[in-house]
């Protein structure tokens, strides 16, 4: 089961650089949501895997999750939406200027003068 959720946080941290990479601007937004969503996992599985874990504060503790990880994504999952909102509005807006969705706001083969 770890192996499986590894390798699935390991593709969505991929697919996430692979779309920052690429240059339309909803491309670049969406990579950095699905790369927020990575390491929003990534925390999240920090307190353990199992749902009947003891965290790591309270040795001995039984049937309890650790709430320190699920509190610190709650937060960035909060912090992530506000940050994709401002990029698409920052998108829309340079978008009505340019009158592309390009991130250097040329289309391939116009001259950039």
């Amino acid at each position: 089961m770890a192996l499986l959720v590894s390798i699935a946080v390991g593709l969505l941290a991929a697919c996430g650089i692979y779309l920052l990479l690429r240059p339309r601007v909803f491309s670049v937004i969406l990579g950095l949501t699905l790369l927020s969503y990575a390491v929003n996992a990534l925390i999240f599985l920090g307190g353990r895997l199992g749902a009947t874990a003891a965290p790591l504060a309270l040795p001995g503790a039984r049937g309890l999750a650790d709430p320190l990880p699920q509190a610190l994504v709650l937060t960035a999952i909060v912090i992530g939406f506000g940050m994709t909102a401002y990029l698409v509005a920052l998108a829309l807006r340079a978008r009505a200027e340019t009158g592309s969705d390009h991130v250097d706001g040329a289309e391939p083969g116009e001259d950039r003068r």
